[in-house]
């Protein structure tokens, strides 16, 4: 995984001199069908049926948060939706008009954090952003 360095302020003491921190960097994006194409090469599955079921999963997953259940995949982790709203004085006038906005929130399960730590994941710093 490559890093940069990035420097930042501490909000809590103006005064205080910046500090620099390290910064994941990106280096590309996977999306569906390259998922699918990888998946498939690992198994007996087609590539189009690899897709197709991802696609199905995706389709499902979304439709279960709409019902404000919580979706566990096992070895991956949970996603539940989050909100937040505006504030009233009183509990008879709240309604999802106060609703501003949804979110999605990911828990990794146990066996993704343990298998992503710093221990498993090399760090080199990104020349190429200093």
């Amino acid at each position: 995984m490559r890093i940069k360095p990035i420097q930042k302020y501490n909000p809590q003491d103006a005064g205080a001199d910046n500090k620099f921190y390290a910064q994941a960097v990106a280096t590309g994006k996977i999306d569906l069908k390259r998922l699918a194409y990888l998946v498939s090469n690992q198994s007996s599955v087609r590539e189009g049926d690899c897709y197709a079921v991802i696609l199905s999963m995706v389709h499902n997953i979304m439709n279960e948060l709409k019902q404000g259940k919580i979706v566990k995949l096992d070895r991956l982790g949970s996603f539940q939706l989050g909100i937040s709203s505006e504030g009233v004085a009183t509990k008879e006038q709240v309604s999802g008009s106060l609703v501003k906005d949804i979110r999605i929130n990911f828990r990794p399960d146990a066996d993704m954090k343990g298998t992503l730590n710093t221990k498993t994941v090399k760090f080199t710093i990104n020349d190429s952003l200093i």
